[in-house]
Parts: C-alpha cells; structure tokens; sequence
C-alpha cells in the first residue's frame, strides 16, 4: 500500500441530509467554525459573513499558510460584510429570513449593540435558530470576561486534573474547549432545527459557552469530591480509577499505551508476561489493590515493555489479547495503513500547498453520508451571488461596495488585511 493519503477532487455536486439549510455564521475562531463546518459536510449551505479583516482564523498560519482555515472553512461561502455599516446590517437582515440557522461569538450584549439581538432576528425569521457561542455564557457573573478556551479549560479543573502530581497542572495543545463545544452545539443545532421542522415549533436561542460542555465531559467529578472530600489528583498517564493503565517506554525510544482495566484483562496481562503469581499477590489481586499500589506495577509492566521496541510489543500483547497500542506522534499517525485504507484523511487540491490533507467527514453515515464538496474561500468570494438571491443588482452592488458596506478580497482598505 501506498503510505500516503488518496487523493481526492472536491464534489461540488454532492448532496447531502442538511441539503438546502442555510447557515449564516458570524462566529469567529474555533467552536463556531467546527460546529458550522460539521453542518457544512452534511450538506448545509454556511455562509460566513465575515469584517473587512476576514475570520481570525485566516492569521493563523503554518509557514505563512493558513492550515486552520483550509480546515475549518471547507463547505463554506464567504460573504465579507463591514456590520458597522448600516446598509450592511439591512442586507444581513434580508439574508436572516433566508436562513435556518444563525451563529454568532461575540461578548455577550455585543449583538445588542449593533441592533442586531435575537429579538430583531426572529422578528425577521421566528423560524430561526440562533446559536449564541462565548467563553461563559449569556448569563452570570462572568459574561463579560474574556471567552478564550485557555481561560475555560483552567477554571472547567480539566488542566487542574491533567498532568503528573509533582508537576504543573497542563494545559492542552490542542482546541479542547472549542472543538467539544463546537460538538455539543451541532447536536444542540440538530435538536432545536427539529423542533421547527418537525413539532412545528418556534425558532429559538441556544446559550452555548465552552465552559459548559467541557465541564460536562469531565463526567462525575463532583458526585465523587462529595463522597470522599478529595480532590482528585493529577496521575499523568496512569489513572486513579482502574489499573493497571499507563503509557510504557519502549527499547526504540518509543511509547506504547495500555488498559488492563477488567480483571480478565489484568489476570491475562500477568500471565502473558510470566508473572502469573501477580493473580494472587495482595498488592494487585482486585483492582482497588492495583490503584493503590499502581507505582509498583507500573515498574514491574514498564521494564518488561523496554525491552521490547513499539513494534514488537504491539504484536506480542496483541497476540496475547491484551489491549495495548502504539503512542504515535503525527509522522506515524499519517502513515498508518488502518488510517490510509478508511481514508481518515485523504488530500485535496490546494494552490498553496498543492494538496492539503484533510480529515474524513465525521461521523460516517452508511445512507447519507457527508461530502467535502468546495475549499476553504477566498474572502467575499460569493458576495455577488449570495446579495443577488436578495435582490441586490449591480448597481446596488457597486454602491454597497463604494460605500464599505462590502468588501471583496482585493477591496480592502491598508491594515484590513487578515
């Protein structure tokens, strides 16, 4: 097999379930992109309505190419509107009774202020659904505060809850708060577009803030401080819950992750080791034992791994039923043949790079599956089109365009530029 991605050409006449929902989305950065983005490869059409300086993703750049954004915005239209304008927000305002769905991620009471509220927005369209994304939500002492998902993911106690206990607490290096807020509000989106559709219901507003979904996520930590007045301590790889779980050295200066989390699992690793009198051992006969005394295991576990490289102890505990895996870094990860052959990333045609690799659609429906149809857009690529469907002629057009209500990628003004 070929250890590279298939390439793909984009589909631009693929349909799919969310066919003819219009989105229009006004959020910037990470949650409201990948939330519009999951509805984007299921079919909808997202217009993103973005200022004169363009959607900040586009200044996020990897040697000067915006890999986020090629991400983020495949699927999507782009409609570069100055919302300080006047006559921009009246052709927003047309654009609303068009749409199904409304996405935004200003501050809280930014919306307000521009004359723009969900009051004015469902005056327009009582069908709509409005997504409102911030750090903290809508209401509360800390709606003002600055939303960024650093900020939520130290106070949620994820990062309090992450890292080794001799250690600072670790932040992630990646979009956590964002991406699981940008999940939640696709089901949230789903589930209130049904009521519409469906119950025949109003439209309405969804408080989305990146505290709320991933404080959820970090399942019954509450439930347990209250039973046992602790908090719960940072275990670096290995776990406070079941044993033994870690990540393991191996001779090749690689890293191998494993769970014997059952019983059956931990008996069955002991025995695959030769170290079947580890069943009866006090220290790590049930699985409380084992937690307690994980460091020792862990020393007993790790220097059979090192002896062995990543490789050879994949196909040794796999042989033996005992479910470990490889610790890949992105080298690895993009040259895996599981990875190649379901195609979790395929390349598509790219000016810049020439083929960026992009995920598959997620998740996998067998009926209606989703489609990358169209690349990330340049900035105002669809101005014309999408102001037409609304009754905005030519020479509106060129009025709206001298007036800096709108501006095309080549018509902003110094300093505009992303």
């Amino acid at each position: 097999m070929d250890a590279s991605p298939k390439r793909r050409d984009f589909t631009p006449d693929a349909k799919g379930p969310l066919n003819g929902v219009r989105v229009l989305d006004l959020s910037r950065l990470v949650a409201g992109n990948l939330l519009t983005q999951v509805l984007g490869d299921f079919g909808a059409e997202v217009v993103k309505v973005e200022p004169p300086s363009g959607d900040t993703l586009r200044a996020w750049s990897t040697q000067g190419v915006a890999t986020n954004w090629k991400i983020y915005a495949r699927n999507k239209k782009s409609l570069c509107l100055d919302l300080r304008n006047t006559e921009a927000k009246a052709v927003l305002l047309d654009l609303v009774s068009t749409a199904a769905i409304f996405v935004e991620s200003f501050r809280p009471g930014t919306l307000e202020t521009m004359g723009l509220g969900p009051e004015i927005l469902t005056g327009r369209n009582p069908k709509l659904v409005i997504v409102r994304i911030s750090g903290w939500g809508q209401e509360g002492p800390y709606r003002r505060r600055p939303g960024f998902g650093t900020l939520v993911e130290g106070l949620s106690g994820f990062a309090s809850m992450n890292g080794f206990e001799d250690r600072e607490p670790v932040l992630p290096p990646m979009y956590l708060a964002d991406s699981i807020a940008g999940l939640y509000g696709s089901t949230a989106v789903m589930i209130a577009l049904r009521e519409v559709e469906q119950n025949g219901g109003a439209g309405q507003v969804i408080d989305l803030p990146l505290l709320d979904p991933l404080f959820a996520v970090l399942g019954p930590q509450a439930a347990n401080y209250r039973l046992t007045g602790e908090v719960k301590p940072r275990a670096g790889s290995g776990s406070t819950t079941s044993g033994p779980r870690n990540a393991y050295k191996t001779s090749d200066d690689l890293w191998v992750c494993l769970s014997a989390a059952t019983q059956k699992m931990a008996e069955r690793l002991f025995r695959s080791i030769g170290r079947g009198d580890l069943i009866d051992d006090a220290r790590f006969r049930t699985n409380a034992e084992r937690v307690r005394h994980r460091k020792e295991l862990d020393l007993i576990i790790g220097a059979f791994i090192t002896q062995r490289s990543q490789a050879d102890n994949v196909r040794f505990f796999e042989a033996a039923e005992v479910t470990i895996g490889p610790i890949y870094d992105i080298s690895q990860i993009v040259e895996d043949p599981h990875v190649l052959e379901r195609e979790l990333l395929a390349d598509y045609p790219d000016a810049e790079m020439g083929a960026v690799p992009m995920h598959h659609v997620v998740p996998r429906l067998g009926g209606t599956p989703g489609s990358v149809r169209s690349p990330a857009p340049s900035l105002g690529e669809h101005n014309r089109a999408l102001l037409g469907e609304v009754g905005v002629d030519d020479a509106r057009y060129a009025g709206l365009l001298a007036a800096g209500a709108v501006y095309e990628g080549d018509s902003r003004p110094k300093g505009e530029h992303a």
